[in-house]
């Protein structure tokens, strides 16, 4: 589905509305570096939380990592998602590659799940350990294809058929993300083999929001 139509359809009125990706344009490095620079950090939807009890309070810490082989271009990641008042037991833990997509118009952040994720709680808080073997990014699981927004920042999606996920009963993962300068919003949303929805955004997307120093 094309992105401009999805994030309308799902948005509406909210906040993001009106983010739809810019007309297809050739991307350079800068915008990898970009979109890398709009993850890199601690947010929260502690605000969120404060005032709508359908939702929790999670802190997403992501900071940049060195893999012994890097694609030329790229820019590694490593993200943990925790709940507030258990920051020292993320419940998901990721290795991201930004990189441009082979058409140079979209920005793709590809995740990866390691295998071992006991290992890696709270890497970004040990600056001697960022280094790491290519075989602890572990298996490529999906892919965000992201352009810029006509409002700043960048727009994406997972692809139209969503990725695979073994998650609270779920088999699919769909995601919209939006990336600006107050943090991030995403519809991530669970579905099971027949397309219904099991958990994630309904009325209105995860709103994370840039946690100061």
């Amino acid at each position: 589905m094309n992105i401009a139509v999805w994030v309308a359809g799902l948005v509406g009125v909210s906040s993001i509305a009106g983010a739809a990706p810019a007309m297809a344009e050739v991307l350079g490095a800068e915008a990898v570096r970009e979109v890398a620079e709009h993850l890199v950090g601690v947010m929260e939807t502690s605000r969120q939380a404060a005032t709508n009890p359908k939702f929790v309070a999670v802190r997403m810490t992501t900071c940049e990592v060195s893999p012994a082989e890097a694609e030329a271009g790229a820019v590694y990641l490593y993200q943990e998602q925790a709940l507030v008042r258990k920051l020292g037991e993320p419940y998901r833990q990721r290795f991201l590659q930004v990189a441009l997509a082979a058409d140079g118009q979209r920005v793709e952040s590809r995740t990866f799940k390691p295998e071992d994720v006991t290992q890696w709680v709270g890497l970004c808080d040990r600056e001697q350990q960022k280094a790491i073997a290519n075989a602890d990014l572990g298996e490529r699981v999906c892919t965000v294809a992201l352009r810029p927004s006509v409002l700043g920042g960048y727009v994406g999606s997972t692809p139209a058929g969503g990725c695979p996920v073994t998650l609270r009963g779920a088999s699919w993962l769909t995601n919209v993300v939006v990336l600006f300068d107050q943090g991030m919003e995403t519809w991530d949303r669970g579905l099971d083999e027949a397309g219904t929805q099991l958990w994630g955004a309904e009325d209105e997307p995860y709103r994370y929001r840039w946690v100061e120093d």
